[in-house]
């Protein structure tokens, strides 16, 4: 149990460190606010997001094998294929605006350029497209957790 208690508070803690670091990257890839401490801003704030999300996939998956419903229960659950299914896809989303981050700070740093309007528009929709989907997962979380889909 007390296992349990642990990976349910690791798995909450690095859901919500996820949803401060995306809306910290949606509040800041505005071209209005775009400067040069801006881009620098949004490399780490998006590594921070990206350690988040491996950090609440790993103590998912501890959660499926160790704890107290056993995999047996998570993983013939549909619901927990629809999460995971909407992680993945979070996850292939933000491949995007991780490589972009880097890209404008590796330009920044060797000519002093700043992104395009256009860019900085693109990789903010994909960021917002991003924490819409976050905020539907943990609804099929909630009845997974009670026993929906069995």
């Amino acid at each position: 149990m007390t296992l349990e208690a642990i990976l349910a508070y690791v798995h909450f803690l690095a859901i919500l460190t996820m949803v401060v670091f995306i809306s910290s990257e949606a509040a800041l890839c505005r071209i209005e606010w775009m400067n040069e401490k801006v881009v620098e801003r949004l490399a780490r704030v998006d590594a921070i997001y990206g350690m988040a999300a491996i950090l609440v996939l790993a103590t998912g998956i501890a959660r499926t094998i160790w704890g107290v419903k056993g995999s047996g229960w998570y993983w013939t659950n549909p619901l927990l294929h629809v999460k995971l299914t909407l992680f993945i896809i979070v996850g292939l989303i933000s491949i995007f605006p991780t490589i972009t981050y880097i890209r404008w700070r590796r330009q920044l740093r060797e000519n002093k350029s700043l992104p395009s309007a256009a860019e900085v528009r693109k990789t903010r929709r994909l960021v917002m497209i991003q924490a819409h989907i976050l905020v539907v997962i943990p609804l099929f979380a909630v009845f997974l957790a009670r026993g929906f889909g069995k």
